[in-house]
């Protein structure tokens, strides 16, 4: 069994893996104060929960956004699985062809949604993860990953709003039944969630356009039922995108 971890600036999200079947998959927040020893009783204590053994795993692939808690993970992963694990770094064998500029830059969550997207659906195909950022990704129809974009999360668009400013309150990010809000609190969400639905569909569309005007748009993150439910952009949601990506990652490189 393969366990892989996707460690992102809020929240971690890891998954135990049978083959190509997704045995368990949990999240808990990313807290660089934590020490290897509770991150491990962490482990173990979701392992124990779902009727899991840590003993049984074979290996480990970690994808991280967060490089300062990198070594607490890893001496967690060698003190409580007794495993070295995999972090993917640039030039890991990913099957892709990165058209970045400067592929060192690339985030190994994108490279992660790029090798699931292109397994599991082929291009040409836009990714959208929403996430802390939201951040977007393309794919040709041979599979190359092109780039793409990156943009200020949701939950991020509405702490900036009630921090930066006075009187503005935090709100629930809900979509407001109407554009025109009566109250404080339904502008905020008609100008946040509206806006934010608005932002991705046009980033969307253009994207399209450059790869010939049709792509397979794929969503994964927090929020992506959210946008789905008010724009018709989206074609799938794939919420285990990332982590179905280090599986595979982990499979080109066990060698």
């Amino acid at each position: 069994m393969i366990f892989v971890m996707d460690i992102g600036n809020t929240n971690i999200k890891a998954a135990v893996f049978n083959g190509d079947r997704l045995l368990r998959r949990w999240r808990c927040a990313t807290d660089t104060s934590m020490t290897s020893d509770q991150y491990g009783i962490l482990m173990a204590e979701l392992f124990r929960y779902n009727g899991l053994d840590m003993r049984d795993i074979d290996g480990i692939m970690i994808s991280s956004v967060v490089p300062t808690i990198n070594y607490t993970i890893d001496h967690m992963c060698r003190d409580y699985f007794s495993i070295e694990p995999k972090l993917l770094v640039p030039g890991m064998r990913t099957g892709l062809n990165l058209r970045y500029e400067n592929p060192r830059e690339l985030g190994s969550d994108r490279i992660a949604n790029a090798v699931a997207v292109a397994t599991r659906y082929g291009g040409p195909s836009i990714f959208v993860d929403f996430g802390t950022a939201t951040t977007y990704g393309a794919l040709s129809e041979k599979n190359e990953f092109l780039g793409g974009a990156i943009g200020p999360g949701l939950r991020m668009m509405n702490m900036a709003l009630a921090s930066g400013t006075a009187k503005l309150p935090s709100i629930e990010l809900v979509m407001p039944t109407q554009v025109i809000g009566r109250t404080t609190v339904s502008n905020l969400q008609s100008g946040v969630v509206y806006g934010y639905v608005g932002s991705v569909e046009k980033i969307v569309e253009g994207m399209k356009r450059e790869l010939g005007g049709k792509a397979f748009v794929v969503a994964t993150g927090g929020m992506a039922h959210l946008v789905r439910s008010h724009s018709s952009v989206i074609d799938e949601i794939d919420p285990d995108l990332t982590l179905t990506g280090l599986r595979i990652l982990y499979d080109k490189n066990r060698a």
